[in-house]
């Protein structure tokens, strides 16, 4: 056997290949469309066409899997049925055609198509106008084949809607730019796209269920803004019309969430989108749906005990009652139990091999940066001992770990920790290596607030474009009193990232792409 590896094409090659691929496409599209003609021209006589209004249904192919699954080899219901579904496998041999119809939900069944059972008539057309892609209405008896497949024997059938375009080849991987590009072809391919998207709906009904029984709220905050905040953040900008002034797509919903507390609202949440202006990677996307939630009279300690609950409520959601998820590699995660807390500061002095602490001076800090090669963008405390800390200790968590207090100047909606000085009562939560929520006890001193908003305005006139701005409105409604309050923001497509392990563009149904 040879060893010799093959040659890879080069560029022109690529480009012959996909001209060709094209041309191809082009051609079986002109054959389908002159099908629909014959189809539509049918329908002037006998109703229905390439895309009826409607077909008669009577019952789906789950439903009939899940009734007759375990039907007997080649053996007979008596029972008559009505389902559609799209041809996804097609055999035409003589006087006996063989069609998979699949479901939304991926389930399949034969339909098998007979000289004996339409007549000569109704088998030509079969033949001559339905193509793989088409969706097809079949009416007839439920059967188990001879080799034991159950099966629809055809009496009836209707094309239910002409598909264009050939389907791509079901047996071979689709590439990850077309599942992207094209979600809609993955859905039709790919099991694992299909199931994520029930997990994803699941993940969110479980989320509210969690909130529900706990008494929280659900509210609608804008999307629209004419001052972003709520997060360290770069927003995206629009221009209204109507009001002639500029705005900010939201990059959080938590100064209004806030409002709502000091309403008397005093448990509220929302599941909604935000938008950041920032990069892209494998844990980031631009547009990404968020929870935030306020609990008034709790803090970050409690507002911690929620968030575990409400993520391994989601996991007994989509597992079916377990807190161990299985990720779409085969690895089994375990998302039960108690969850381990660190101190920043103390877990990174134990890693760095020294001390590090509030009162570490900048000078020491961009030292030890300088010597790891660690670049930080912005020179203040709290940033370098963030980066320092991702830099040495983050990549080591493995289990569901609450990582504790954090440097008061990046946290300016954070309330001052009651008994160390210079943190705030800050956690962030990392789940498979990536921070998944992020918790607080949040600042309700309106004095302080503004104190915090002023240094924010002077890291901006400096140039840091994720500092926030003063928000006079959002002050005005703490000086009318906001009791002592935990408040969590986790991000919903990371949560599905770790309970199903993928990426954060397979999370998205429809991912922002170029």
């Amino acid at each position: 056997m040879s060893t010799t590896p093959e040659p890879v094409p080069g560029a022109d090659e690529q480009a012959a290949q996909a001209a060709a691929e094209q041309a191809e496409m082009t051609e079986q599209k002109a054959v389908r469309l002159a099908k629909r003609d014959r189809l539509n021209a049918a329908a002037r006589d006998a109703g229905g066409g390439a895309y009826p209004v409607s077909v008669p249904v009577t019952t789906s192919i789950p439903a009939v899997r899940a009734e007759y699954g375990e039907l007997e080899a080649d053996a007979a219901t008596g029972v008559t049925v009505g389902l559609a579904g799209r041809i996804v496998h097609l055999r035409n041999t003589g006087k006996l055609c063989f069609a998979s119809l699949q479901a939304g939900d991926g389930s399949r069944i034969q339909a098998m198509v007979s000289l004996a059972a339409v007549g000569e008539d109704s088998l030509a057309s079969w033949k001559d106008l339905v193509d793989l892609g088409d969706h097809v209405f079949v009416s007839g008896e439920v059967i188990s084949s001879r080799r034991g497949e159950l099966s629809i024997m055809v009496a009836e059938w209707q094309v239910a809607a002409k598909a264009l375009l050939p389907l791509p080849n079901l047996h071979s991987e689709l590439s990850e730019e077309t599942r992207v590009r094209s979600r809609y072809l993955d859905l039709i391919a790919r099991e694992q796209a299909r199931r994520t998207v029930v997990q994803r709906s699941q993940t969110v009904a479980s989320l509210r269920a969690t909130f529900t029984a706990r008494g929280f709220l659900e509210i609608e905050t804008p999307m629209l803004q004419t001052m972003h905040g709520g997060a360290s953040a770069r927003p995206f900008t629009t221009h209204s019309n109507a009001f002639d002034t500029e705005l900010y797509l939201r990059i959080a919903p938590e100064l209004f969430l806030k409002r709502a507390v000091v309403g008397g609202i005093d448990r509220v949440y929302e599941i909604n989108r935000n938008f950041r202006n920032e990069g892209a990677d494998s844990t980031h996307s631009p547009e990404f749906a968020m929870l935030e939630a306020y609990e008034a009279y709790g803090d970050y300690t409690s507002i911690a005990a929620l968030t575990q609950t409400l993520i391994q409520d989601a996991a007994t959601a989509i597992t079916g009652g377990s807190h161990v998820v299985t990720w779409a590699d085969g690895t089994e995660y375990d998302l039960g139990g108690e969850w381990d807390r660190i101190s920043m500061y103390d877990s990174l002095s134990a890693a760095a091999g020294r001390t590090i602490a509030p009162a570490t001076p900048l000078a020491e800090l961009q030292e030890l940066a300088a010597a790891e090669g660690v670049e930080v963008e912005h020179p203040i405390h709290g940033k370098y001992v963030e980066e320092l800390w991702e830099h040495f200790v983050k990549g080591d968590l493995v289990r569901p770990t609450f990582v504790l207090d954090f440097p008061v100047d990046t946290s300016p909606l954070v309330r001052g920790h009651r008994s160390i000085d210079g943190v705030v009562e800050k956690w962030d939560l990392y789940i498979r290596g990536f921070e998944l929520a992020t918790g607080y006890s949040e600042l309700v001193d309106p004095v302080v607030q503004r104190e915090r908003f002023v240094e924010q305005a002077r890291l901006a006139a400096g140039g840091d474009p994720e500092a926030m701005r003063l928000d006079e409105e959002f002050l005005r409604a703490l000086e009318y009193g906001m009791p002592p309050t935990g408040g969590m923001g986790m991000g919903i497509d990371r949560l599905l990232m770790a309970l199903t392990g993928l990426g954060i563009r397979e999370t998205i149904l429809f991912p922002l792409v170029k």
